[in-house]
Protein backbone atom coordinates (compact mmCIF):
# COMPACT_ATOMS: atom_id res chain seq x y z
CA UNK A 1 0.00 0.00 0.00
CA UNK A 2 1.37 3.16 -0.46
CA UNK A 3 -0.07 7.25 0.29
CA UNK A 4 -1.92 8.71 -2.58
CA UNK A 5 -1.22 12.20 -3.49
CA UNK A 6 -4.43 13.91 -3.71
CA UNK A 7 -2.62 17.52 -4.20
CA UNK A 8 -4.45 20.64 -3.43
CA UNK A 9 -7.58 21.79 -2.86
CA UNK A 10 -8.45 25.28 -3.05
CA UNK A 11 -10.38 28.18 -4.59
CA UNK A 12 -8.71 29.09 -8.32
CA UNK A 13 -7.28 32.59 -8.03
CA UNK A 14 -8.51 35.10 -10.58
CA UNK A 15 -7.11 38.28 -12.29
CA UNK A 16 -8.62 41.49 -12.87
CA UNK A 17 -9.22 43.27 -16.22
CA UNK A 18 -6.43 45.86 -17.45
CA UNK A 19 -6.40 49.57 -16.17
CA UNK A 20 -5.37 52.00 -18.30
CA UNK A 21 -2.82 53.62 -17.08
CA UNK A 22 -3.88 57.25 -16.57
CA UNK A 23 -2.26 60.78 -17.77
CA UNK A 24 -0.16 62.17 -14.95
CA UNK A 25 -0.38 65.62 -16.36
CA UNK A 26 -3.17 68.10 -14.38
CA UNK A 27 -4.66 64.98 -13.05
CA UNK A 28 -3.49 64.25 -9.66
CA UNK A 29 -6.85 63.06 -7.68
CA UNK A 30 -8.01 61.07 -10.75
CA UNK A 31 -4.10 59.20 -10.62
CA UNK A 32 -4.49 58.51 -7.37
CA UNK A 33 -7.70 57.27 -7.59
CA UNK A 34 -7.12 54.49 -10.28
CA UNK A 35 -4.02 53.67 -8.49
CA UNK A 36 -6.00 52.47 -5.85
CA UNK A 37 -8.46 50.62 -8.12
CA UNK A 38 -5.54 48.96 -9.38
CA UNK A 39 -4.05 47.63 -5.80
CA UNK A 40 -7.70 46.72 -5.07
CA UNK A 41 -7.99 44.37 -7.93
CA UNK A 42 -4.43 43.06 -7.92
CA UNK A 43 -5.54 42.18 -3.64
CA UNK A 44 -8.15 40.13 -5.26
CA UNK A 45 -6.15 38.60 -7.41
CA UNK A 46 -3.56 36.48 -4.77
CA UNK A 47 -4.57 33.67 -4.14
CA UNK A 48 -6.00 32.34 -1.30
CA UNK A 49 -4.32 29.93 1.56
CA UNK A 50 -4.86 26.52 0.24
CA UNK A 51 -5.48 23.53 2.13
CA UNK A 52 -3.80 20.08 1.27
CA UNK A 53 -5.39 16.45 1.47
CA UNK A 54 -3.59 13.26 1.51
CA UNK A 55 -5.80 9.68 1.26
CA UNK A 56 -3.96 7.16 4.43
CA UNK A 57 -4.41 3.79 3.62
CA UNK A 58 -6.80 2.33 5.85
CA UNK A 59 -10.09 1.19 5.68
CA UNK A 60 -12.84 1.58 7.64
CA UNK A 61 -12.24 -1.24 10.29
CA UNK A 62 -8.76 0.10 10.63
CA UNK A 63 -7.48 1.76 13.51
CA UNK A 64 -5.62 4.93 12.61
CA UNK A 65 -3.21 7.26 15.15
CA UNK A 66 -2.02 10.46 14.41
CA UNK A 67 1.54 10.62 15.52
CA UNK A 68 4.10 14.23 15.37
CA UNK A 69 5.47 13.70 11.97
CA UNK A 70 2.99 10.76 10.50
CA UNK A 71 0.09 7.94 10.66
CA UNK A 72 0.06 4.48 12.60
CA UNK A 73 -2.63 2.09 10.99
CA UNK A 74 -3.35 -0.68 13.25
CA UNK A 75 -5.47 -3.48 10.94
CA UNK A 76 -7.81 -6.25 12.08
CA UNK A 77 -7.01 -9.91 11.34
CA UNK A 78 -6.69 -11.58 8.32
CA UNK A 79 -8.50 -14.89 8.12
CA UNK A 80 -5.02 -16.49 8.70
CA UNK A 81 -4.78 -14.80 12.06
CA UNK A 82 -2.00 -12.06 11.12
CA UNK A 83 -2.11 -8.51 12.21
CA UNK A 84 -0.06 -5.67 11.43
CA UNK A 85 1.17 -2.33 12.17
CA UNK A 86 2.05 0.20 9.94
CA UNK A 87 4.02 2.97 10.39
CA UNK A 88 3.24 6.24 7.29
CA UNK A 89 5.04 9.68 6.91
CA UNK A 90 2.38 13.06 6.48
CA UNK A 91 4.18 13.24 3.23
CA UNK A 92 5.06 10.62 1.19
CA UNK A 93 7.48 11.89 -1.73
CA UNK A 94 7.03 10.37 -5.57
CA UNK A 95 4.22 8.25 -3.34
CA UNK A 96 6.79 6.51 -1.39
CA UNK A 97 4.04 5.11 0.74
CA UNK A 98 4.69 3.24 3.71
CA UNK A 99 7.97 3.68 6.12
CA UNK A 100 7.66 -0.34 7.62
CA UNK A 101 5.25 -2.58 8.25
CA UNK A 102 5.25 -4.90 11.27
CA UNK A 103 3.41 -7.72 13.18
CA UNK A 104 1.24 -6.83 16.28
CA UNK A 105 -0.81 -9.72 18.46
CA UNK A 106 -4.43 -10.56 16.96
CA UNK A 107 -6.22 -10.68 19.80
CA UNK A 108 -5.68 -7.40 21.32
CA UNK A 109 -7.42 -4.33 21.30
CA UNK A 110 -5.11 -1.70 21.33
CA UNK A 111 -5.88 2.06 22.93
CA UNK A 112 -3.14 3.99 21.61
CA UNK A 113 0.27 4.33 19.68
CA UNK A 114 3.00 7.26 20.57
CA UNK A 115 6.05 7.88 19.20
CA UNK A 116 8.72 8.37 22.27
CA UNK A 117 12.57 8.22 22.65
CA UNK A 118 12.56 6.94 18.99
CA UNK A 119 10.33 4.17 19.76
CA UNK A 120 6.48 3.41 18.40
CA UNK A 121 4.79 2.87 21.73
CA UNK A 122 1.49 0.06 21.14
CA UNK A 123 0.04 0.04 24.06
CA UNK A 124 -2.94 -2.62 24.14
CA UNK A 125 -5.21 -4.84 26.07
CA UNK A 126 -5.73 -8.22 26.22
CA UNK A 127 -10.10 -9.10 25.80
CA UNK A 128 -10.00 -11.96 27.79
CA UNK A 129 -7.48 -11.41 30.42
CA UNK A 130 -7.55 -7.84 30.66
CA UNK A 131 -4.20 -7.41 30.91
CA UNK A 132 -2.30 -4.17 29.23
CA UNK A 133 0.87 -4.20 27.31
CA UNK A 134 3.26 -2.22 25.77
CA UNK A 135 5.25 -3.26 22.44
CA UNK A 136 8.01 -1.11 21.54
CA UNK A 137 9.35 -0.78 17.80
CA UNK A 138 12.64 1.19 16.79
CA UNK A 139 10.75 4.07 15.17
CA UNK A 140 13.09 4.01 11.93
CA UNK A 141 13.09 0.41 11.36
CA UNK A 142 10.15 -1.29 12.80
CA UNK A 143 12.38 -3.44 14.47
CA UNK A 144 10.67 -4.84 17.50
CA UNK A 145 12.83 -3.77 20.48
CA UNK A 146 10.55 -5.04 23.39
CA UNK A 147 7.43 -6.13 25.14
CA UNK A 148 5.92 -5.50 28.81
CA UNK A 149 3.09 -5.66 31.05
CA UNK A 150 1.58 -2.27 31.78
CA UNK A 151 0.87 1.82 30.23
CA UNK A 152 4.12 4.13 29.58
CA UNK A 153 5.15 7.30 30.74
CA UNK A 154 8.20 8.96 30.24
CA UNK A 155 10.74 10.35 33.09
CA UNK A 156 12.85 13.56 32.83
CA UNK A 157 16.55 11.19 32.63
CA UNK A 158 15.09 9.60 29.38
CA UNK A 159 13.27 6.84 30.66
CA UNK A 160 10.29 5.19 30.56
CA UNK A 161 8.21 3.76 33.77
CA UNK A 162 5.40 0.99 32.98
CA UNK A 163 2.41 1.08 35.45
CA UNK A 164 1.15 -3.01 35.27
CA UNK A 165 -2.22 -3.46 36.72
CA UNK A 166 -3.36 -7.01 36.45
CA UNK A 167 -6.53 -8.65 38.11
CA UNK A 168 -4.52 -10.86 40.17
CA UNK A 169 -3.44 -8.05 41.72
CA UNK A 170 0.50 -8.27 41.61
CA UNK A 171 0.47 -4.88 40.49
CA UNK A 172 3.61 -3.06 39.72
CA UNK A 173 5.85 -0.02 38.58
CA UNK A 174 8.71 -0.51 36.76
CA UNK A 175 11.42 1.50 35.09
CA UNK A 176 12.60 0.40 31.29
CA UNK A 177 15.44 1.10 29.18
CA UNK A 178 13.69 2.27 26.05
CA UNK A 179 16.92 0.61 23.81
CA UNK A 180 16.92 -2.44 25.24
CA UNK A 181 13.81 -3.13 27.41
CA UNK A 182 15.86 -3.84 30.43
CA UNK A 183 14.07 -3.63 33.67
CA UNK A 184 16.17 -1.01 35.64
CA UNK A 185 13.89 -1.54 38.74
CA UNK A 186 10.35 -2.67 40.05
CA UNK A 187 8.64 -1.82 42.89
CA UNK A 188 4.90 -3.41 43.97
CA UNK A 189 2.03 -1.00 43.57
CA UNK A 190 0.19 -2.03 46.65
CA UNK A 191 -3.09 0.11 46.53
CA UNK A 192 -5.31 0.17 43.91
CA UNK A 193 -5.73 4.14 43.44
CA UNK A 194 -2.47 3.82 41.34
CA UNK A 195 0.74 6.72 41.71
CA UNK A 196 0.70 10.60 41.32
CA UNK A 197 3.72 11.97 39.63
CA UNK A 198 5.61 14.98 40.01
CA UNK A 199 6.81 16.67 36.57
CA UNK A 200 9.50 19.39 36.03
CA UNK A 201 9.53 20.63 32.13
CA UNK A 202 6.82 18.33 31.18
CA UNK A 203 8.58 15.69 32.53
CA UNK A 204 8.55 13.08 35.30
CA UNK A 205 11.22 13.52 38.22
CA UNK A 206 9.17 11.96 41.13
CA UNK A 207 6.27 9.70 42.06
CA UNK A 208 4.41 8.94 44.92
CA UNK A 209 3.00 6.10 46.23
CA UNK A 210 0.28 5.83 49.21
CA UNK A 211 -0.03 2.26 50.92
CA UNK A 212 -3.20 0.62 52.64
CA UNK A 213 -1.66 1.60 55.89
CA UNK A 214 -1.78 5.20 55.14
CA UNK A 215 1.85 5.18 54.31
CA UNK A 216 2.60 8.02 52.05
CA UNK A 217 6.22 7.74 50.14
CA UNK A 218 8.47 9.83 47.86
CA UNK A 219 10.08 7.67 45.34
CA UNK A 220 13.09 9.10 42.55
CA UNK A 221 11.79 8.55 38.90
CA UNK A 222 15.32 7.76 37.78
CA UNK A 223 16.28 5.11 40.71
CA UNK A 224 13.16 4.06 42.27
CA UNK A 225 14.92 5.03 45.59
CA UNK A 226 12.57 6.34 48.20
CA UNK A 227 12.95 9.57 49.16
CA UNK A 228 10.90 10.10 51.99
CA UNK A 229 7.73 8.94 53.85
CA UNK A 230 5.09 9.66 56.10
CA UNK A 231 2.35 7.89 57.98
CA UNK A 232 -0.68 9.85 57.33
CA UNK A 233 -3.39 7.89 59.65
CA UNK A 234 -1.29 7.31 63.18
CA UNK A 235 -2.93 5.08 65.74
CA UNK A 236 -5.85 4.89 62.63
CA UNK A 237 -7.40 1.99 60.66
CA UNK A 238 -6.02 1.54 57.31
CA UNK A 239 -8.89 3.76 54.50
CA UNK A 240 -9.02 3.86 51.07
CA UNK A 241 -6.64 6.54 50.17
CA UNK A 242 -6.17 8.41 46.65
CA UNK A 243 -3.20 10.54 46.22
CA UNK A 244 -2.25 13.58 43.11
CA UNK A 245 0.32 15.88 43.24
CA UNK A 246 0.04 19.56 41.89
CA UNK A 247 3.24 21.44 42.00
CA UNK A 248 4.86 21.42 44.95
CA UNK A 249 2.06 20.00 47.13
CA UNK A 250 0.95 15.95 47.86
CA UNK A 251 -2.52 15.75 48.36
CA UNK A 252 -4.59 13.19 49.45
CA UNK A 253 -7.69 12.47 48.45
CA UNK A 254 -10.05 10.11 51.23
CA UNK A 255 -13.53 9.52 50.83
CA UNK A 256 -15.94 8.46 53.70
CA UNK A 257 -19.01 9.90 55.51
CA UNK A 258 -16.56 13.42 55.69
CA UNK A 259 -14.73 13.08 52.06
CA UNK A 260 -11.66 15.73 52.36
CA UNK A 261 -8.17 17.25 50.45
CA UNK A 262 -5.51 16.63 52.65
CA UNK A 263 -2.00 18.86 51.82
CA UNK A 264 1.08 18.06 52.73
CA UNK A 265 4.09 19.54 51.32
CA UNK A 266 6.03 17.23 49.14
CA UNK A 267 9.84 18.38 49.76
CA UNK A 268 9.04 17.53 53.70
CA UNK A 269 5.71 16.00 53.65
CA UNK A 270 4.88 18.18 56.55
CA UNK A 271 0.92 18.67 56.91
CA UNK A 272 -0.18 21.81 55.23
CA UNK A 273 -3.90 21.75 55.33
CA UNK A 274 -7.20 19.76 55.79
CA UNK A 275 -10.33 20.93 53.47
CA UNK A 276 -13.89 19.43 53.55
CA UNK A 277 -15.40 18.65 49.91
CA UNK A 278 -18.00 16.31 48.40
CA UNK A 279 -16.29 13.04 46.95
CA UNK A 280 -13.74 14.17 44.48
CA UNK A 281 -13.29 13.12 40.72
CA UNK A 282 -9.73 15.03 40.20
CA UNK A 283 -7.85 17.98 41.32
CA UNK A 284 -5.47 19.85 39.04
CA UNK A 285 -3.43 23.18 39.41
CA UNK A 286 -5.18 26.07 37.67
CA UNK A 287 -3.78 29.63 37.79
CA UNK A 288 -1.95 29.00 40.73
CA UNK A 289 -4.94 28.22 42.78
CA UNK A 290 -6.50 24.18 43.30
CA UNK A 291 -9.45 23.38 40.63
CA UNK A 292 -11.13 20.48 42.17
CA UNK A 293 -13.87 18.58 40.31
CA UNK A 294 -15.92 16.83 42.17
CA UNK A 295 -18.04 13.78 41.45
CA UNK A 296 -21.30 15.35 41.29
CA UNK A 297 -20.22 17.66 38.92
CA UNK A 298 -19.73 21.05 40.79
CA UNK A 299 -16.15 22.83 40.94
CA UNK A 300 -14.55 24.08 44.24
CA UNK A 301 -11.45 25.99 43.68
CA UNK A 302 -9.37 26.19 46.22
CA UNK A 303 -6.14 28.44 47.93
CA UNK A 304 -3.10 26.14 47.44
CA UNK A 305 -1.40 27.92 50.82
CA UNK A 306 -4.78 27.67 52.67
CA UNK A 307 -7.09 25.71 51.10
CA UNK A 308 -9.54 28.29 51.65
CA UNK A 309 -12.44 28.17 49.38
CA UNK A 310 -11.88 31.05 45.90
CA UNK A 311 -14.69 30.41 44.56
CA UNK A 312 -17.68 27.63 43.45
CA UNK A 313 -19.81 26.17 41.21
CA UNK A 314 -22.92 24.03 41.80
CA UNK A 315 -22.54 22.04 38.84
CA UNK A 316 -24.01 23.71 35.90
CA UNK A 317 -20.70 22.85 33.81
CA UNK A 318 -17.53 20.05 33.99
CA UNK A 319 -14.65 21.34 33.67
CA UNK A 320 -12.34 20.44 30.62
CA UNK A 321 -9.44 22.17 29.90
CA UNK A 322 -7.33 25.00 31.14
CA UNK A 323 -4.96 27.31 29.56
CA UNK A 324 -3.15 29.71 31.34
CA UNK A 325 -5.87 31.54 33.39
CA UNK A 326 -8.95 30.91 31.95
CA UNK A 327 -10.84 27.69 31.76
CA UNK A 328 -12.64 25.80 29.50
CA UNK A 329 -16.33 25.29 31.00
CA UNK A 330 -18.63 22.43 28.77
CA UNK A 331 -22.66 22.94 29.98
CA UNK A 332 -25.60 20.68 28.60
CA UNK A 333 -25.33 20.12 25.21
CA UNK A 334 -21.69 20.83 24.36
CA UNK A 335 -22.19 23.94 24.68
CA UNK A 336 -18.42 25.50 25.62
CA UNK A 337 -17.75 29.04 27.66
CA UNK A 338 -14.67 30.15 28.94
CA UNK A 339 -14.25 31.30 32.59
CA UNK A 340 -11.68 33.30 34.78
CA UNK A 341 -9.87 30.91 36.68
CA UNK A 342 -9.09 33.19 39.80
CA UNK A 343 -12.99 34.73 40.06
CA UNK A 344 -15.31 32.01 38.18
CA UNK A 345 -16.59 35.07 36.39
CA UNK A 346 -17.50 33.51 32.14
CA UNK A 347 -15.49 35.91 30.14
CA UNK A 348 -17.67 34.33 27.08
CA UNK A 349 -19.63 31.83 25.14
CA UNK A 350 -18.08 29.84 22.79
CA UNK A 351 -20.83 27.75 21.32
CA UNK A 352 -21.40 24.00 20.55
CA UNK A 353 -18.52 21.84 19.77
CA UNK A 354 -16.81 19.03 19.93
CA UNK A 355 -13.75 19.11 21.54
CA UNK A 356 -11.26 16.92 20.58
CA UNK A 357 -8.01 15.58 22.61
CA UNK A 358 -5.32 17.27 21.88
CA UNK A 359 -1.39 14.95 20.88
CA UNK A 360 0.71 17.41 22.99
CA UNK A 361 -0.47 18.74 26.10
CA UNK A 362 0.34 22.86 25.06
CA UNK A 363 -1.25 22.28 21.32
CA UNK A 364 -4.41 24.59 20.64
CA UNK A 365 -7.48 23.36 21.72
CA UNK A 366 -9.61 22.27 18.74
CA UNK A 367 -13.68 21.96 18.27
CA UNK A 368 -15.52 20.45 15.67
CA UNK A 369 -19.22 20.67 13.99
CA UNK A 370 -21.17 20.00 11.80
CA UNK A 371 -23.11 23.00 9.64
CA UNK A 372 -26.27 23.02 8.41
CA UNK A 373 -25.19 21.92 4.57
CA UNK A 374 -23.60 19.01 6.88
CA UNK A 375 -20.07 20.20 6.42
CA UNK A 376 -17.43 20.06 9.39
CA UNK A 377 -16.76 22.92 10.55
CA UNK A 378 -13.39 23.15 12.41
CA UNK A 379 -12.62 25.89 14.71
CA UNK A 380 -9.45 26.75 17.35
CA UNK A 381 -11.00 27.19 20.95
CA UNK A 382 -8.66 30.37 22.03
CA UNK A 383 -9.46 30.75 25.65
CA UNK A 384 -7.37 33.88 25.52
CA UNK A 385 -8.54 35.76 23.17
CA UNK A 386 -12.06 34.43 24.31
CA UNK A 387 -13.45 33.07 20.71
CA UNK A 388 -13.89 30.64 18.06
CA UNK A 389 -11.70 31.05 15.36
CA UNK A 390 -13.19 29.17 12.19
CA UNK A 391 -10.05 27.70 10.31
CA UNK A 392 -11.96 25.33 7.67
CA UNK A 393 -14.81 24.33 6.51
CA UNK A 394 -14.98 20.31 5.29
CA UNK A 395 -17.23 18.28 3.00
CA UNK A 396 -17.69 14.56 3.39
CA UNK A 397 -16.41 13.93 6.87
CA UNK A 398 -18.45 10.95 9.02
CA UNK A 399 -16.01 11.43 12.41
CA UNK A 400 -13.32 9.64 14.82
CA UNK A 401 -10.72 13.00 13.94
CA UNK A 402 -7.80 13.69 15.44
CA UNK A 403 -5.77 16.69 15.51
CA UNK A 404 -2.27 18.97 15.85
CA UNK A 405 -2.84 21.90 14.23
CA UNK A 406 -2.38 22.53 11.15
CA UNK A 407 -2.62 18.49 10.39
CA UNK A 408 -6.36 17.08 10.87
CA UNK A 409 -7.05 13.70 10.54
CA UNK A 410 -10.51 11.79 10.44
CA UNK A 411 -12.31 9.25 8.25
CA UNK A 412 -14.27 10.01 4.99
CA UNK A 413 -17.46 9.03 4.49
CA UNK A 414 -16.64 6.57 1.72
CA UNK A 415 -14.95 4.89 4.48
CA UNK A 416 -11.53 6.45 4.12
CA UNK A 417 -9.04 8.00 5.82
CA UNK A 418 -7.34 11.24 5.05
CA UNK A 419 -4.99 13.74 6.06
CA UNK A 420 -5.67 17.69 5.82
CA UNK A 421 -3.00 20.18 6.27
CA UNK A 422 -5.81 23.37 6.87
CA UNK A 423 -6.04 26.37 5.89
CA UNK A 424 -5.12 28.17 9.28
Amino acid sequence: MSIIELGEIGDESTTGPPVRRPRAAGRPVRGAAVLLLTLVLLAGATPQPRRTMTVVPASRADSAFLTADGVIVIDPPTPDGDRHLTVYARSAPNGAGARWRASVPRGDDYLGVRVERGLVLATSVDAEEGVIETTAFDAETGQQRWRHGGAPVPIADGGLLLTDVRQSGADRMSRIEPDTGRVRWSVPLLSPSGPGFHVTDGRIDRFVLVQPSGEVQVHDADSGRLLRGVDTLPGDPPVFQRVQVVDDLLLLLTPGDVPRVVAYGLAELEHRWTAQVSPVSFVVGCAHLLCVSEQDGSLQVLDPATGVVRWSDPGRELLADIRGDWLLMAGLGRQYAVRDAATGRTRTELGEWDLLPVLRRDDPLVGLRHGDDGRLVVAELDLAAGRARILDVLPDIAGGCQTSLPILLCQRLDGSTALWRLRT
